[in-house]
């Protein structure tokens, strides 16, 4: 019953909303006072932006606010300039983006079809590179894990994710596993698994373009994050 009573008093509630809203577009005045207050803050916002070269973050702007006598919260100036897609520069390089590959670049084709299974060590690898906090920042760890085992076979650490970081990795598994049977190789698409360098050294695995044992074979798939240091995280 109290359901049914709820959905009457909403029903009856919407033509009063619905007109109020009209009016309030008629009549400005009818405006709620924070939607007011917001209007000609938002103007000020970002006149303090611009007139700082665009280098301005949310606790700058509110400091300038209230320098030139404006009584403002600093959420307020943080959400509003949220909602207008303002931002200040971001120093030092916090963050870095992944770059995003084109969909029509060619790559090896995905062997694996999501089956991480492996009936003998040496049958699969796979190859990630991740980020692990420390107490100074974070590193970069570029590591090969064998699927039969579970085992790291190959891991190389750096500050910076740097071009031959994979590569090196790379060459510690190839060295630490020496093989004659069928590898496949699995890896995201990632800028270090594509590198010349990289795929050279993945085919001189191959004794010779005809022959099928001793294979290596290279598969890609889509990024996906990496749990193999989840520990460490």
């Amino acid at each position: 019953m109290s359901t049914g009573r709820a959905d009457l008093q909403r029903s009856a509630d919407c033509p009063s909303i619905y007109h109020e809203q009209k009016t309030r577009q008629a009549d400005p005045t009818r405006l709620p006072a924070r939607l007011v207050r917001d209007s000609w803050l938002r103007e000020e916002i970002e006149r303090v932006w611009k007139e700082n070269r665009s280098a301005y973050g949310a606790r700058k702007v509110w400091l300038q606010l209230n320098r030139e006598g404006f009584v403002v919260a600093r959420c307020a100036v943080d959400r509003l300039m949220r909602q207008m897609g303002l931002h200040g520069v971001i120093c030092g390089g916090q963050y870095k983006k992944a770059k995003i590959v084109d969909d029509a670049e060619q790559r090896p084709a995905d062997l694996v079809k999501r089956d991480f299974t492996a009936d003998r060590p040496n049958q699969l690898w796979v190859a990630d590179i991740t980020y692990v906090a420390i107490w100074t920042g974070f590193i970069c760890v570029a590591f090969l894990t064998d699927i039969f085992s579970r085992k790291v076979v190959g891991w190389r650490v750096s500050k910076s994710l740097r071009s031959d970081l994979a590569l090196d990795a790379l060459e510690q598994a190839l060295h630490a596993r020496p093989r004659k049977e069928k590898l496949i190789h699995h890896s995201d698409r990632g800028a270090q698994y594509v590198l010349i360098r990289y795929t050279k050294r993945l085919a001189k695995q191959v004794s010779s373009p005809h022959q099928t044992a001793p294979e290596t074979r290279t598969t890609i798939r889509w990024p996906r994050r990496s749990s193999a240091f989840s520990g460490l995280k």
